[in-house]
């Protein structure tokens, strides 16, 4: 389960609170009572911080953790989503997916970099205007034409083919690109 560290470090954070609080109750009626000298409730105290200072530390590190987990999880959830809208829709602009998502401009060109750097979206961007094009990646390699103006596409480099006439770029998986440079 996603940021299940964070429930588990905040249950640990609880229970070593807990615990330091049972325990400091015990010592301050045990000493009231005469009960323990001041040197066996010092070292008592100095135990019971050897054992709970850890599992609250661990409970910390794992609440953090979590934490970062569901971020970067949501984060992918949102990467996933636009790689959804265009896959099933064909072709989506940015301004749809901003209108979808309700995130900023920039934040869904970075996922869109981020996916094309993942090497999980292979298709065609014309950033002029703003649309995301699907395109399979073995029909480029055949016909090598661009989806938004059909002009012929030029191998530009590692996994990406520009198109001359309209600027599109188009990005293919690893075993597209190596099809289309050999």
């Amino acid at each position: 389960m996603v940021g299940s560290g964070k429930t588990v470090g905040l249950i640990l954070m609880i229970v070593s609170a807990v615990l330091l609080l049972i325990f400091g109750a015990w010592l301050l009626t045990a000493f009231s009572t005469s009960e323990t000298s001041s040197g066996g409730a010092v070292l008592g105290l100095g135990l019971a911080l050897l054992v709970m200072a850890p599992l609250f530390g661990i409970g910390a590190y794992l609440f953090r953790k979590g934490g970062q987990e569901q971020q970067e999880y949501a984060q992918v959830a949102k990467e996933k989503q636009i790689l959804n809208a265009v896959l099933t829709r064909g072709q989506v602009t940015i301004a749809e997916l901003v209108a979808e998502m309700q995130l900023p401009r920039e934040e869904i060109e970075q996922m869109i970099h981020d996916l094309v750097g993942k090497q999980l979206f292979s298709g065609a961007i014309n950033w002029e205007k703003g649309i995301l094009y699907s395109v399979e990646s073995q029909k480029l390699t055949g016909d090598q034409k661009c989806p938004n103006c059909g002009g012929d596409l030029k191998f530009a480099g590692k996994g990406l083919i520009v198109c001359p006439y309209c600027g599109s770029q188009v990005f293919l998986t690893k075993r597209a690109a190596a099809q289309t440079a050999g």
